[in-house]
């Protein structure tokens, strides 16, 4: 297994290296709306009993509505990082793949990852034994790839593909037998990028959506994955029973059949917040999406630290020295607090 990759959050180290109870910062470390929806009333026995299939069925078609996906109900699972991990199991369909002890002995396929993009992809590819190769656009996926993954849009940089071309890239995958994976965990903001609602007629396609970021819910761990039934049943099988809180089901369930337009319009004006005052601080955008802004500045480093010295979290990349990725910040005050502290960097 490889080393763990570093990720936002943190809230609890970053205080121990540098001061101040974990509560008092302010953490911008993430790409999860800031501003949580309010929670619905959950009944008392979802919390008393194991989650019955009628509620993971209510919630499965909430998910359809949501999503748009048509006949497709999307499968709940316990954060899209769970389903993750067991990528490397849809690769052994011919038996020119197969696993011992969850590791992967290939002949020459090899899984292609757009990137830079979030990392537990590779590291999951790579940890089951599979040649992983970075590449830098869609246009690079070729002949020898049985497996795709897209980040739409992407993070950290915020690069997006619009539907038609990744349907054309599920079509050339599909006619040399290959999977395409889409990543749609920051697509709540912009429905147009979905592929969802062409997911049924698209059958080498697996999309994964997250419900935490857009929500606010992040802790909650909950996300879902639409594809062909005979994909859905293989990842419902491998996670075994129960694998989603009833308490998790039912918010889903009464979330998602809400009007979000306020959510996405809170979401846009805290966006429009963080750009001016990474503005006034001459910060220059790099990329970004509705729910983060990629910063490219040579004193990256240097103003990481200065931030965390005011108990500011952002996120730092060890492949990428001179970016930063900042979240959205929740209120007026943070937008100030962050200027601030930006201001008071010495150039």
């Amino acid at each position: 297994m490889s080393a763990p990759i570093a990720h936002g959050g943190g809230i609890t180290a970053a205080a121990a290296a540098f001061g101040g109870a974990p509560e008092d910062w302010l953490d911008l470390s993430t790409g999860i709306n800031p501003c949580p929806v309010a929670l619905p009333e959950i009944p008392a026995r979802v919390w008393h009993r194991l989650p019955d299939r009628h509620v993971f069925d209510d919630a499965r078609r909430a998910a359809r509505d949501y999503y748009g996906s048509r006949e497709i109900l999307p499968l709940p699972v316990p954060g899209t990082q769970s389903v993750i991990q067991l990528l490397p199991r849809l690769l052994v369909t011919d038996g020119r793949v197969a696993v011992t002890d969850d590791k992967v002995a290939v002949t020459d396929d090899r899984v292609a990852v757009v990137a830079p993009t979030y990392g537990e992809y590779a590291r999951a590819f790579a940890s089951a034994g599979l040649a992983v190769d970075a590449v830098g656009d869609i246009a690079a996926i070729g002949e020898e790839h049985r497996l795709a993954v897209v980040i739409n849009p992407n993070n950290p940089d915020g690069r997006a593909w619009p539907a038609e071309r990744l349907i054309a890239l599920h079509d050339r995958m599909k006619s040399q037998n290959g999977l395409l994976v889409v990543d749609e965990a920051f697509g709540d903001a912009d429905p147009a990028l979905s592929l969802a609602p062409h997911a049924q007629e698209l059958s080498q396609l697996v999309i994964f959506r997250s419900f935490g970021k857009f929500f606010g819910l992040a802790g909650l761990r909950l996300g879902f994955v639409i594809a062909r039934d005979d994909i859905l049943q293989r990842f419902e099988e491998w996670l075994g029973p129960w694998a989603v809180s009833g308490p998790a089901l039912s918010l889903a369930a009464s979330l998602l059949r809400q009007d979000v337009s306020a959510i996405r319009g809170r979401i846009e004006e805290r966006s429009a917040g963080l750009h001016a005052v990474l503005a006034a601080a001459g910060l220059r955008a790099a990329g970004g999406a509705a729910l983060f802004t990629l910063i490219a500045d040579p004193r990256a480093g240097e103003i990481y630290t200065h931030l965390c010295r005011h108990h500011i979290l952002v996120r730092k990349f060890d492949y990428a020295p001179d970016w930063l990725r900042f979240g959205l910040t929740p209120d007026p005050a943070a937008d100030r607090r962050l200027g601030e502290a930006l201001q008071s960097f010495e150039r």
